[in-house]
């Protein structure tokens, strides 16, 4: 199936949209053409179309004929988009358009991550926009810039900018659920600083090992289901290989953003030629002993090794000791649970990169939490590990959870709709992802939230792909919402 034959599905002015936005690069970071397609589509449309200096978009369009007196309802998703593929893919995130196809009830992409978080939230947005069936009130739509990476445009925002009070956020990824509250965050930088060692052991080969095949995911919202992190995965191998039969570290790169759980890690080491025989026979049984680990989670990883020509230098033994033992006690995945919404992650942690340079070994983990005092917790924790090993430790990007009001007047409405539409009650939730409604709320405290969107599985992930069903869905939801709002 063709990427254009996606412009037929239903409700097809959403799925237009959404097409128009996956010929888009739109990297976080990259945001000139996508804010230039944004501001066209809004002045084409004659609405007034501002943008900050922050680059966020804000499309307003009046209310209908005898709405006016209807409260302003904000529409809210971001522009970027997690650009991941798998290694060997010949994919350019700044110039190649995403190659996105119908399979079966879902739209998904070849090779690389598909961009409908957030595509689909624009584009439910721009149908609205466009639409001039719908009855509503006031509407703005705002689109905000590089989310995935530092959540840029939220914090850029500056009080005044909105006239709206309610706001409905369309970046969550499960149909039918209506999210009052997220996770928090904060990026840690780790480094370790060396001069490399030029010393190179007698009679020793190199080789270059791949672990690959991995699912990764989102590292917020996958982050409950166990699968591998690639670069744990890699460490506990190099610990033995290095301890028991003289491996030395050259070169590490695992993991490539900060918020993807790592699909894939590859590392040079040299090791006695003696022991050469018995590190092939160790990546055999280590592939083994992770499909067994990981059976039903992650079953298709793959663990190769290959001999390469000899580095010229070596990370120091004493940094590769103290980076190795830091790595392998590192806490990844899930640190706690949430007692008031069962079955939701309250604390976890991602190892996300590991990537060896010249006289650097940069580490980043991003740290989640609904609760200030656990995040910090965590962080802590972490930072007395690397602190322990001898590595400098740098906190950034720091951003607030979004604190639930089930008294939320958006709820209320949006509850009631859902069950006239559906004939049954929406759960409420916590996601364990950030979203920007707590920044938002922090520059507009007053800001009545909710996030809703469609059924959107393995974001961040080449896997990625969004249920047509369920868009359809949402759709409708939404546009019955605007109607009714008062």
């Amino acid at each position: 199936m063709s990427s254009e034959e996606i412009k037929n599905l239903t409700p097809k002015h959403v799925w237009n949209y959404f097409y128009e936005l996956t010929q888009i690069p739109r990297p976080t970071g990259h945001m000139e053409a996508i804010t230039r397609f944004v501001k066209d589509f809004g002045e084409k449309l004659e609405l007034e179309t501002l943008q900050d200096e922050a680059g966020n978009v804000l499309i307003r369009k009046p209310a209908t004929r005898g709405k006016e007196a209807c409260r302003t309802i904000i529409l809210q998703s971001h522009l970027d988009m997690v650009p991941q593929k798998n290694h060997s893919v010949n994919h350019n995130f700044l110039t190649d358009p995403v190659d996105a196809y119908k399979d079966g009830d879902w739209v998904t992409a070849r090779d690389t991550t598909l961009g409908a978080d957030n595509g689909i939230g624009v584009a439910l947005a721009m149908a609205v926009l466009s639409d001039t069936t719908l009855e509503h009130g006031p509407v703005e739509a705002l689109f905000t810039v590089n989310e995935e990476v530092g959540m840029d445009g939220a914090f850029g925002l500056k009080p005044g900018f909105l006239r709206g009070r309610t706001l409905i956020n369309c970046d969550s990824e499960e149909e039918g659920q209506l999210f009052v509250g997220c996770a928090g965050g904060t990026d840690m930088n780790i480094s370790f600083q060396f001069k490399y060692d030029n010393r190179l052991p007698e009679n020793d080969v190199a080789v270059k090992l791949s672990l690959t095949g991995l699912k990764g995911g989102h590292s917020g919202v996958d982050i409950h289901l166990g699968r591998a992190n690639a670069n744990k995965l890699m460490f506990r191998f190099l610990k033995e290989a290095v301890a028991g039969y003289g491996a030395r570290l050259s070169s590490i790169e695992g993991g490539s953003m900060r918020n993807a759980i790592p699909r894939e890690a590859f590392a040079v080491i040299t090791i006695p030629e003696d022991n050469a025989d018995i590190l092939w026979e160790m990546v055999s049984d280590y592939r083994e002993l992770y499909r067994a680990e990981y059976a039903g989670v992650d079953p298709d990883i793959q663990f190769t090794a290959e001999k390469v020509e000899m580095p010229a230098t070596l990370i120091p033994e004493e940094v590769q000791d103290d980076l190795i033992n830091a790595i392998e006690g590192c806490q990844n995945g899930i640190a706690g649970m949430l007692h008031d919404f069962p079955g939701t992650v309250e604390s976890s942690s991602n190892l996300a990169i590991v990537l060896s340079s010249p006289g650097l070994i940069e580490i980043k983990i991003l740290v989640r939490s609904s609760s200030e005092s656990r995040k910090a917790s965590v962080c802590s924790a972490l930072e007395s590990i690397f602190s322990l090993a001898g590595a400098k430790v740098e906190f950034g990007g720091n951003y607030n959870g979004w604190q639930p009001n089930i008294q939320s007047p958006i709820l209320h409405l949006m509850r009631q709709v859902y069950h006239d539409l559906y004939h049954k009650e929406p759960p409420v939730k916590v996601m364990h992802a950030g979203l920007e409604c707590g920044i938002i709320q922090g520059i507009y405290p007053d800001m009545d939230m909710i996030s809703i969107g469609p059924d959107l599985q393995f974001p961040h992930s080449p896997d990625e792909r969004v249920n047509i069903p369920s868009v359809a869905r949402v759709w409708d939801f939404m546009r019955t919402t605007l109607e009714r709002v008062s």
